[in-house]
């Protein structure tokens, strides 16, 4: 007799000590996956404008080259078409200052990628967005995972024993100690090209 109930208060112990450690772990990865939402806002308000800006600089340089290089076909047809020798020795001379800028863009990248530049800043956009609803949603689960268990029983009785109070779920902070993210941060970036 007193065998099995020292199996049941090791038992009872040891589901005790189980339970206890579920609240607290739960609390520590809810704190974590919170800095994981604060990591991600960094790295979209770091990323994204830089991100535009390289495209932007890349897709001017870009249309700036085929902007001269049509000018300069053009302007070889409409001398061609004339037959004025002048005007077809200006437009050549147009299109050679044109080509060394074009050899030079193609020889430093093979294919003038300006679709692909775009697309990759699309896929970062998506990326860095999804990124923040991941741990956005980390955060709702390992709350609700933590309060179900506050409330339902047997990890009630752990929970009101050890004084486990309702934690609110998905609060994303401006500021504290340990995420320091701005206002301005927290905001959607918009991309202007």
């Amino acid at each position: 007799m007193p065998l099995i109930i020292l199996l049941i208060l090791g038992v009872l112990v040891f589901w005790l000590i189980s339970e206890y450690n579920f609240f607290v772990t739960a609390k520590t990865r809810i704190k974590a996956a919170v800095q994981e939402i604060g990591n991600q806002l960094k790295r979209q308000a770091d990323l994204i404008p830089n991100l535009e800006s390289s495209v932007k600089g890349y897709l001017k340089h870009e249309k700036g080259i085929f902007k001269d290089l049509t000018d300069a076909r053009k302007a070889i047809v409409a001398a061609s078409k004339s037959g004025n020798l002048e005007k077809m020795a200006k437009a050549g001379t147009q299109f050679a200052n044109v080509l060394p800028r074009l050899t030079i863009a193609v020889e430093s990248n093979p294919e003038i990628k300006g679709s692909v530049v775009v697309t990759d800043l699309m896929n970062e956009l998506r990326d860095t967005a999804d990124k923040v609803m991941y741990a956005r949603r980390l955060v709702i689960d390992l709350t609700a995972d933590y309060n179900v268990k506050r409330v339902t029983f047997p990890g009630s009785v752990i929970a009101n024993m050890f004084k486990f109070e309702e934690l609110p779920g998905l609060i994303t902070p401006e500021e504290g100690e340990f995420v320091k993210v701005s206002p301005e941060e927290t905001k959607t970036p918009k991309v202007n090209i």
